[in-house]
């Protein structure tokens, strides 16, 4: 077969000269062996297989060079040739489903290079020639020290100290049920969570991870308790306001970095991307809580007033003299009585 594929193949480097001057990369897929590609409905590689000589037979029938495991294709489905003009030709054997290009199903034959995907009943196939060019290799960013049962131990720590905190701080009547349903349930929706983002990481990324999910899980949860107990004591005590009034805002940009590491573990080569689109999240969702805001009570705020009260050791700022909160009262009794006649 080698020795009936050669004459043609010296014959077309000796054309080249006289061809179009994309017409060497086009060809380079000529250069065998020839490589055909099983692929998965993301792009992914499934399976390889070697030709080492032109006509390449497909189908499921033994007697081809290229078994097609599927049920929806013809014993002999295909078979790919060099073309006149240079490339490679994939030709339909006359298929019952044929072979589909691009969602069109072709009608005799076609030219394919490197990158051409056709499918083949439910199999979708590329052939690539040895000279085909691949992809630098990608930085390798996996940290794979953060992996397996360390950082979900750590994960699932942080969650339950995270759970036993708001436990204790929610706890006006001493029940100890909460010590042990709080932490359990942040445990379980850990597990869950995690186990949702190691799903997609095996599917999409080979391996699972869910021991570095749950460690995102964990930092993330006690990030959101931790966050929301300091903005809460810094506001009390310094009488900023403002930090207990946009509280959701910090929660929001938590999540959003949480769910970038997840998806960063999922595909690492995207970052700069999924920063984006994190980021563009978070603008969007605050955008839409300051609109409900304005629309529930016409301020922007999540809370009319501070709802914090501590212990008064923590205050920090002054005292405000009772003088200058009567005048406060009087300014702000004037502003509602106009607003009331206004109304009437």
């Amino acid at each position: 077969m080698s020795e009936h594929t050669s004459q043609p193949l010296t014959g077309l480097t000796s054309g080249l000269t006289s061809a179009p001057t994309d017409l060497p990369a086009r060809t380079a897929s000529l250069r065998g062996p020839w490589t055909i590609e099983t692929l998965a409905r993301n792009g992914e590689v499934l399976h390889r297989h070697r030709v080492a000589a032109l006509p390449i037979r497909m189908g499921r029938a033994y007697d081809n060079d290229f078994i097609v495991d599927d049920d929806y294709a013809a014993a002999h489905h295909a078979v790919v040739e060099a073309g006149p003009d240079g490339r490679l030709r994939l030709r339909d054997l006359g298929s019952r489903n044929g072979i589909v290009h691009k969602a069109r199903r072709i009608k005799d034959e076609l030219a394919i290079d490197g990158d051409t995907v056709v499918r083949m009943g439910h199999t979708s196939l590329r052939i690539r020639g040895a000279a085909h060019r691949v992809a630098p290799e990608l930085v390798d960013r996996t940290m794979h020290g953060w992996e397996g049962m360390l950082p979900g131990g750590a994960g699932i720590v942080l969650a339950v100290l995270a759970a036993l905190l708001v436990a204790w701080l929610t706890d006006d009547s001493n029940d100890l049920e909460r010590y042990a349903l709080f932490p359990a349930a942040a445990s379980g929706i850990g597990l869950a969570w995690a186990g949702l983002w190691a799903f997609g990481n095996r599917l999409f990324g080979r391996r699972a991870r869910l021991g570095r999910h749950l460690f995102i899980y964990g930092c993330a949860l006690a990030a959101l308790v931790g966050l929301r107990l300091l903005a809460s004591v810094v506001a009390y005590a310094w009488s900023l306001e403002w930090l207990t009034a946009y509280a959701s805002h910090a929660a929001v940009a938590t999540v959003a970095v949480a769910v970038y590491f997840h998806l960063a573990t999922v595909t690492p080569q995207y970052r700069r991307r999924l920063r984006l689109a994190c980021g563009a999240l978070a603008v969007l969702v605050s955008s839409m809580i300051l609109a409900g805001n304005m629309q529930r009570h016409g301020r922007t705020a999540d809370e009319l007033y501070m709802p914090v009260l501590l212990p008064p050791e923590l205050r920090a700022s002054p005292d405000v003299p009772v003088a200058d909160y009567i005048d406060q009262v009087g300014a702000m009794k004037k502003d509602i009585d106009a607003e009331r006649s206004g109304g009437n």
